[in-house]
């Protein structure tokens, strides 16, 4: 059995059954990025279309089922999407949208539960125990989820109802795209078994290979193979915790996240650049962008930072914390090319760079300090009343002189999360 056999199947068909205590949801957004497009583009619905950077390091962010149809993933590089599909639409990431769409998304489901536990923008875990009076059983309120998300937002869902965090998002997986899947309790088990053992969260290619040599290739052969067997063949906290997830046993709660502590952008230049002057233009766009979000969000750093990535991939990064928090873009983009220029790196070839502002906290909470005869108009209300005019007439209707300017050509960052928590594929 392959991973292959984990890809989405469509909405389950057959009697539904029974929902008693499956309170917990995981809700995934189908092909979420390229849906998003779609919303603008709708013209293009029914066309196999790819949502991702070019060039010749661009990767896949989200394909329509369309292309998926000739075997296009998310993460997949776009020069191979290209060969699989080459009658596929591509569309460039569209910065600041897919954060908008996530916030009302996430919006909806705070309205049935605060027990929401965001995964990435696109999916989320829900606790709906205390749903049940106004919206009824779990499999009520899922389908009162699917049907307001797409109502409201024009994009589907498909939602997975279990007793656990880890059942639940096997099941989101299994009833793609635009379904909803309960497994009740005494099905679990037998829901779980027939899957291959890459199913299970902590199994790795490497893992899976060695699983594969003890001849385990399904959840069921893990079941009923002792826990010592696979202490000693992958580690004692590894192998408990297959042995426990293959019974279905997980007792991890949903959790609600805390605020990010960090907000940033970063950019892979489709070649290697050596000229300062394309680096220093590009951490402007990434200041810009960046502190757009903090205002975005209310939230204002005091610790500005850049990531420098070199041609052999060596990465390295600096960091300055400053008196005072800010959200203002040209603040940022000072202390990141300060923090730039100390490197000294005169022509040496990068591949990537970075900005993030750290130590974030709520702007209404953090006070400003004006200086004595300071004016109180300046650069924070001059890029407040820039974001006015992004609202009204789109993103970059309003931007520095020097990034109209022809440049190299990077790949625009679509305001999804940091690189740890990009991993997930877009389905």
């Amino acid at each position: 059995m392959s991973r292959s056999q984990l890809r989405p199947t469509g909405p389950p068909t057959g009697p539904p059954g029974d929902d008693t205590g499956c309170t917990v949801l995981h809700v995934d957004m189908d092909a979420f990025y390229a849906s998003v497009e779609l919303l603008r583009r709708p013209e293009l619905r029914g066309k196999p279309m790819i949502v991702g950077g070019g060039g010749t390091r661009g990767v896949v962010l989200s394909a329509t089922y369309e292309a998926r149809a000739y075997g296009v993933h998310s993460a997949m590089p776009m020069m191979r999407a290209r060969r699989l599909c080459p009658e596929a639409v591509i569309v460039s990431p569209t910065p600041g949208v897919y954060a908008e769409a996530s916030a009302n998304i996430m919006e909806v489901f705070r309205s049935v539960t605060p027990l929401v536990e965001p995964i990435s923008l696109d999916e989320a875990f829900l606790d709906v125990r205390g749903a049940a009076r106004r919206l009824g059983t779990p499999r009520q309120v899922g389908e009162w989820i699917r049907a307001t998300v797409e109502d409201e937002q024009g994009i589907t869902c498909s939602v997975g109802a279990a007793t656990t965090k880890f059942v639940a998002k096997l099941a989101s997986a299994r009833c793609k795209p635009d379904g909803l899947l309960v497994v009740p309790a005494d099905q679990v088990v037998a829901f779980l078994h027939p899957l291959p053992v890459g199913a299970l969260w902590g199994v790795g290619e490497k893992t899976e290979q060695t699983l594969a040599r003890l001849g385990l290739h399904t959840v069921g052969d893990i079941a009923n193979t002792p826990v010592g067997t696979l202490q000693r063949a992958l580690g004692g906290a590894v192998g408990a915790h297959l042995s426990a997830l293959s019974w279905g046993r997980d007792p991890r709660r949903v959790t609600p996240h805390e605020p990010e502590k960090s907000v940033g952008a970063e950019e892979t230049f489709p070649v290697d650049v050596d000229d300062p002057a394309v680096i220093t233009r590009e951490l402007l766009r990434l200041s810009e962008r960046t502190a757009a979000r903090l205002r975005a969000t209310g939230q204002v750093g005091r610790t500005i930072s850049i990531k420098i990535r070199f041609a052999d991939f060596t990465t390295i990064t600096r960091s300055k914390t400053l008196p005072e928090a800010t959200d203002v873009g040209r603040t940022v983009y000072e202390t990141a090319v300060g923090l730039y220029e100390a490197l000294g790196l005169e022509r040496a070839r990068l591949r990537l760079v970075g900005v993030r502002v750290e130590g974030i906290a709520d702007a209404a909470g953090v006070p400003r300090q004006l200086l004595l005869g300071q004016k109180e108009s300046g650069w924070r209300e001059a890029e407040q009343a820039v974001d006015k005019a992004s609202r009204r007439f789109g993103t970059g209707a309003v931007r520095p002189a020097t990034l109209v300017e022809p440049g190299v050509e990077s790949t625009p960052d679509p305001g999804v999360p940091p690189p740890s928590s990009r991993g997930k594929r877009d389905r």
